[in-house]
């Protein structure tokens, strides 16, 4: 199968570029290079003869065009965005024009392409977006597919709004599309501003620890590879019209992620002092959303899919990561707005 995904330089969409050269399909990775995304992502991916990059917006009408046009994909995998909620509280524009229009954008060539080939039925439109359209828990419950959308931040609006398009376009023009929604993601790769490697780096430079609040959000924490499998899996094996949250199964509080890092840190990295000792609470994110879980019995059933790697072990992992791949993570530093507290106002 060949895939157009987009997004395919950063976090998530490069796990999956890597996941889908290794199971044989052919990629082609349209990406707009934004702060996020980095090409050393890629880098045992692109050695494939099977993987191509292009370099575009998806708010770009006729570069869409040209690349659905020359590399004439089976499938496209949605996963470019604009995802730091912090980032969204700041500057909500550029989460509008690239969750909504672009998505918007991506569905006319998506369209066009797949009515002007007349409408192969083994096509697909795989939409990736997040839990957080779904809004807050409370202490108990889970979000499943038929929860209703609550957003509460400008990121999470618009990426609400995106899969309402998705939706819209398939009941619509009947563009053969199928959704997921999945819990907080990390692993290797994943860009410096985001929790888990902002508190790893931190650390490791001796710096305080930034909590939010009181540290007692709750998130699903998803190994990034294995949310790759599960979407590759979506992709080939969902159903049409039809969504599945995608959850890790590990909920845990913020603090405890922290805390967690720290423990790994003092027994492969131990300096004086135990890295506990640099956690600092600081005030809360406007609209913090307090718990995030996700039902995956859908999936599980349907689709035969469940987490392989706990959050222990992925934490072990993805921190052995970043203590061995220094030269991914210290030039990103230096990109605007890393390692400054952004979203306060």
């Amino acid at each position: 199968m060949k895939i157009l995904i987009t997004g395919g330089a950063g976090f998530i969409g490069s796990a999956v570029v890597r996941q889908a050269i290794r199971d044989g399909h052919s990629v082609v990775n349209l990406d707009a290079l934004t702060y996020a995304a980095c090409l050393a992502n890629v880098a045992e991916a692109a050695k494939s003869p099977d993987y191509a990059f292009e370099q575009a917006d998806i708010c770009d009408a006729a570069a869409l065009t040209r690349i659905f046009d020359t590399h004439q994909p089976d499938a496209v995998m949605h996963l470019a965005a604009e995802s730091h909620v912090d980032r969204s509280i700041d500057g909500p524009g550029a989460f509008i024009q690239t969750n909504i229009t672009g998505t918007y954008t991506l569905l006319q060539a998506a369209r066009a392409y797949w009515e002007g080939r007349r409408q192969p039925a083994d096509f697909r439109f795989h939409h990736v977006s997040t839990d957080e359209v779904f809004g807050s828990l409370g202490e108990t419950g889970q979000f499943t597919e038929e929860t209703p959308y609550d957003p509460r931040s400008p990121y999470s609006a618009s990426k609400a709004a995106s899969d309402h398009l998705v939706r819209a376009w398939g009941e619509t023009y009947g563009l053969p599309v199928v959704l997921s929604n999945c819990s907080n993601n990390y692993g290797p790769f994943h860009f410096p501003e985001k929790l888990i490697p902002l508190v790893i780096l931190k650390a490791l430079s001796g710096k305080p620890l930034p909590v939010y609040g009181d540290g007692s959000n709750v998130r699903d924490w998803l190994y990034v590879e294995d949310h790759a499998n599960a979407l590759l899996t979506v992709l080939q094996k969902g159903e049409l019209g039809r969504s599945y949250n995608i959850g890790g199964e590990n909920e845990r509080t913020n603090l405890q992620i922290v805390e967690g890092i720290c423990s790994i840190l003092d027994e492969i990295r131990p300096v004086n002092h135990p890295h506990a000792e640099l956690i600092t609470f600081v005030a809360d994110r406007p609209g913090h959303d307090q718990r995030y879980a996700i039902d995956p019995a859908r999936i599980r059933t349907e689709l035969e899919w469940r987490p392989s790697v706990t959050v222990e072990e992925g934490l072990r992992k993805t921190t052995e990561w970043y203590l061995a791949n220094e030269g991914w993570w210290r030039p990103l530093l230096e990109r605007d707005g890393v390692g400054k507290r952004l979203g306060v106002a």
